[in-house]
């Protein structure tokens, strides 16, 4: 009995140890879905959206830079990659897939690789350092598509061709937040894929060659799967997502891995419905967003806490820095405050 109740205790400490973080909204009404950010430092923040929308802040989210791209209103700017106040690269999901380049700080974009196939969907984007970087899209006749560039985004090349295993039909990835890749030190790179399958495609040599493992994740139809993995140092690991057609379920939406993906097992409670993203705050410190709500975990994923009934389609958090921002809907931009 005294064990039990030492249990609530702990429970109560550790809930109320974690009342004190909240969101805070600090934009809103912008006629954009945001699903495109990146969190440079502290400062330095870009967004990116449907509609042809782009932002950038320079003061950590508490003024914005907005400008809607002519000759692209029609494109739905799912991923975007800040390097600096002045340097971003952002891609859109869907036909044409184009990839636009500023190194003014947002005031004019270059487009540096236009793809007008009828097959094209790019998924998501991540870099290594400030000149090697890889974009994944869903596949084309079983081929996962992969674009790499070595000159800080000025070029692309298509290496599809190196991953050489097949997607099944109806194996695809999903555009939610621009998280369902992942790089690592060394030449790693992670991509998730789900729908009628959900697998961890993984490289130890910037995409060379390819290893996969099954995700024991929800999946078995097209709105099923991993939305968002994250991975801490290379080892520790998340795949969130669950069923976008219902929400509100909690089945089977979260799994973990301590060796870097290699094997997956399932948390002590899970997520708080179906999210889009996830993010490492720190070693055991992760958050996680969806539509209907965000949660946070203190022990690396394996129990949760709901925070916020507030949802968003991603969160990150500053890649130099301790600054977390949440995108969504109606243009909303949001600070996590611990």
């Amino acid at each position: 009995m005294r064990y039990f109740i030492s249990l609530i205790l702990l429970f109560i400490l550790s809930v109320s140890g974690l009342s004190a973080q909240s969101i805070q909204l600090l934009q809103n009404g912008k006629d954009t879905s945001l699903r495109g950010l990146s969190v440079v430092d502290d400062s330095v923040v870009w967004v990116s959206g449907s509609k042809g929308w782009t932002a950038v802040s320079k003061d950590g989210g508490k003024n914005w830079d907005w400008k809607q791209l002519k000759g692209y209103e029609n494109l739905d700017f799912r991923d975007i990659e800040g390097f600096s106040e002045s340097k971003a690269i952002m891609v859109s999901a869907g036909t044409p897939a184009v990839i636009l380049l500023t190194i003014d700080g947002g005031q004019s974009w270059k487009e540096v690789y236009r793809n007008e196939s009828v097959d094209i969907f790019l998924d998501g984007m991540d870099f290594w350092d400030a000149d090697r970087g890889i974009i994944y899209g869903d596949p084309i006749k079983g081929q996962m598509v992969l674009l790499e560039t070595s000159d800080g985004g000025m070029s692309w090349q298509n290496i599809s061709a190196q991953n050489k295993i097949p997607l099944i039909n109806g194996e695809a990835s999903f555009a939610a937040s621009g998280t369902n890749i992942r790089t690592g030190k060394g030449g790693k790179v992670w991509i998730a894929t789900g729908g009628l399958q959900s697998r961890l495609f993984r490289s130890n040599d910037y995409g060379l060659n390819w290893e996969t493992t099954e995700l024991p994740i929800i999946q078995g139809k097209n709105s099923t799967g991993p939305f968002s993995i994250a991975f801490y140092k290379n080892k520790a690991g998340v795949a969130a997502g669950g069923d976008f057609l219902s929400d509100t379920s909690r089945m089977n939406n979260l799994v973990l891995s301590k060796n870097g993906g290699r094997a997956w097992m399932k948390p002590q409670n899970t997520l708080f419905g179906y999210r889009s993203a996830i993010e490492y705050l720190s070693k055991n410190e992760l958050i996680a967003t969806g539509p209907k709500g965000t949660d946070l975990s203190a022990d690396g994923g394996k129990t949760w806490i709901k925070l916020s009934d507030q949802g968003f389609h991603t969160v990150r958090k500053a890649k130099s820095g301790d600054l977390v921002l949440l995108t969504g809907g109606n243009g909303r931009i949001a600070i996590y405050q611990d």
